[in-house]
């Protein structure tokens, strides 16, 4: 069997991979870069209280005095966020998604040296040394864990966490930050070289990836400024201060999500818009980016829309617009330019929105796909209508005897989703049909069909090339699992056959009362698994290392199943870690933000072998029943929770 869809090449979801690894440190910060932009907005001197300053008559008095702090030149408070406050922010953010706090210290202080040790904006370098110092801190305290005397932990803590910090500082000040400026520099000569050999509309290919790495302003300031100002002083005007500057490109992207995207981004983007457009901090759009890097396409579209615009009606500013928004765009705008610079933003924009919008749309609906037109060549052949070749993209070309649910570790969710699998597959009563969960490590070319979680299929196909796939996003409601029973209706004789048997554990063992809490503390989703895994920790079930598992796993995919539930577990490396099979629970007055859903429930699941899929199943049918979950919610003791987890059939 085989799907219609072409798997991604490896190099795209090791791309995708770090894309998504960015744009974590970047989005937790988002708050800070859209403070900045509104302060540049403001103090800018083409800015709205520049404006308004110019508009008094006030030469002496205190009026003058207030709008002298609006100097963009002199840098104020807006040259010193860009230079320290937002690579340090993005530093500590990166070492800890690598060791927690200890991680986050070490990292800002490595960036720090970066900082101080290039001559342009350190985003890059707080890129690298921030999960560096996260990375070296976790090692090194692995190094001496458990072998510290009592009562000197917090001495050799603070010591480590300083020595270490110091010398990736000076590792970052001597070697990291020349080496990001020279990659800055370069980057600099090969857009002067598109420049010199009028291939405009082409630089758009270097300017708008470099601009997502953050080197726009290196491009900006350090090749196009001075080459058009020189362009400047002979015609009066130059259509370089455009290439970068145009706001159109992400403001593009920025609608495409206000209108396709989903979750936090969709709910960010208006906000984003505004600060890129007039506020022209290019910036804050880069995240999105980042997280889907194939955007990068409507960048580059909207941006070569942009310049082919400009060179057609020979419009350019008399000198740099610093930053990139339209209102310092206006302000620098050549007399005669202003028709060519309007349409140059409106088409830039208008391309990447198309653009964008299409490859937007696209990935929703390979997970919700168009079944129609998904279909067609099927219901042809068939003479009646399905929508079930649309979710496995591809339908078997014969029964199907095997069926696998695959995640990273294979025993969480994978588990839990497998389970709810069966339950249907066998209600609709096809008992000859095995449903097994597997790691996707551990996966063979000997299944019929694979489910997996939407960012794992990639993953998944390159181990079962001849299976068909199904993607999932929601493991306990998905429409996915009836459209595979009705794709089995289609494909198999519908036989009955024995339930499975679940292999027997004593929920007693698995979940004692102490891992059970009624009223969590946690109030962000990396917090909730410290809280389930201490529990596992605190049960002996688990070393302590086993926690920074679960966070990893978090990282490659949403241990979020749906109804309410999330079930942090370790990677597969980590089943060293695990003492015994335990499960942790842990419910919630207020639902946690889990990656833009709600979650009120979270299970921290440790399994060595298969005996804690029993209660597993037994979880998976209570959160399918609406009424075992207001039981859950109404709990008044940890020994109602186990009964209700216990007795469900």
């Amino acid at each position: 069997m085989s799907t219609v869809e072409a798997p991604r090449t490896g190099v795209r979801v090791h791309v995708q991979k770090l894309g998504t690894s960015l744009s974590n440190m970047v989005m937790p910060n988002i708050g800070a870069f859209i403070a900045w932009g509104l302060i540049t907005a403001l103090f800018i001197e083409q800015g709205w209280l520049q404006a308004i300053f110019s508009g008094l008559r006030d030469p002496d008095g205190w009026v003058a005095r207030i709008g002298g702090w609006g100097s963009y030149d002199g840098a104020g408070i807006v040259g010193p966020m860009i230079t320290y406050l937002l690579p340090v922010l993005i530093g500590y953010t990166g070492g800890r998604m690598i060791h927690g706090n200890r991680g986050a210290v070490v990292g800002a202080i490595a960036t720090m040296g970066v900082v101080a040790g290039a001559d342009v904006p350190m985003f890059m370098g707080a890129m690298i040394m921030g999960p560096l110092g996260g990375w070296a801190m976790k090692k090194a305290d692995a190094l001496w864990e458990g072998k510290i005397r009592p009562g000197f932990e917090m001495l050799v803590d603070n010591f480590s966490a300083g020595i270490l910090g110091m010398l990736l500082a000076i590792l970052g000040f001597f070697g990291v930050g020349p080496i990001v400026s020279s990659f800055t520099r370069a980057a600099g000569n090969a857009v002067d070289f598109l420049v010199s050999h009028d291939l405009l509309p082409l630089t758009s290919l270097l300017i708008e990836p470099a601009k997502v790495l953050f080197l726009n302003n290196a491009i900006n300031h350090g090749v196009l400024t001075p080459l058009g100002t020189t362009q400047a002083l002979e015609t009066g005007k130059s259509i370089l201060f455009l290439l970068e500057t145009n706001p159109g490109p992400g403001l593009g992207v920025l609608l495409a999500f206000m209108v396709f995207g989903r979750g936090a981004a969709r709910a960010s983007a208006p906000g984003a818009a505004i600060i890129q457009f007039f506020g022209g901090i290019h910036e804050i759009y880069f995240p999105y980016v980042l997280m889907k890097p194939k955007l990068i396409a409507a960048t580059i579209l909207g941006g070569m829309t942009g310049v082919f615009i400009n060179v057609l009606f020979g419009s350019g500013l008399r000198a740099p617009a610093a930053p990139g928004s339209i209102i310092a765009i206006y302000a620098q705008t050549a007399g005669g330019s202003f028709l060519g610079v309007t349409l140059s933003v409106l088409g830039a924009t208008a391309v990447s929105f198309v653009v964008a919008s299409l490859l937007l749309k696209t990935d929703r609906a390979a997970e919700e796909p168009d079944l129609a037109a998904a279909t067609a060549e099927m219901e042809a052949l068939k003479g009646k209508k399905s929508s079930v070749a649309s979710a496995l993209v591809g339908a078997p070309k014969g029964p199907v005897s095997s069926i696998v649910f695959a995640c990273d570790a294979g025993m969480g969710s994978s588990a839990m989703g497998a389970s709810v699998l069966r339950k249907k597959i066998r209600s609709a009563g096809f008992g000859d049909v095995t449903v097994t969960n597997q790691s996707i490590a551990n996966l063979t070319d000997t299944y019929d069909l694979v489910v997996t979680h939407r960012d794992l299929t990639d993953r998944a196909r390159l181990k079962t090339g001849s299976a068909v796939h199904v993607s999932v996003e929601d493991f306990m409601s998905t429409p996915r699992y009836d459209e595979i029973v009705e794709m089995l209706q289609d494909t198999n004789s519908e036989t009955g056959g024995a339930e499975e048997e679940q292999p027997e554990n004593s929920s007693r063992d698995v979940l004692p009362l102490e891992s059970i809490v009624l009223a969590g503390t946690a109030t962000s989703a990396d917090a909730a698994i410290d809280e389930a895994g201490a529990l596992l920790v605190a049960a002996d079930a688990v070393d302590p290392a086993y926690v920074d598992a679960m966070h990893e796993r978090e990282k490659s995919v949403s241990t979020y199943m749906g109804n309410g539930l999330a079930i942090p577990h370790g990677t597969n490396e980590a089943k060293a870690a695990i003492r015994r099979t335990g499960i942790s629970f842990v419910r919630y007055p207020e639902p946690i933000d889990w990656n833009g859903k709600p979650a009120e429930f979270v299970v921290g699941i440790a399994g060595l072998g298969n005996d804690h899929m029993a209660l597993l199943t037994k979880i998976a049918h209570v959160f399918l029943d609406k009424d075992e979950v207001a039981r859950l919610r109404a709990a008044t003791s940890a020994d109602e929770v186990r009964a209700v987890l216990s007795d469900s059939e």
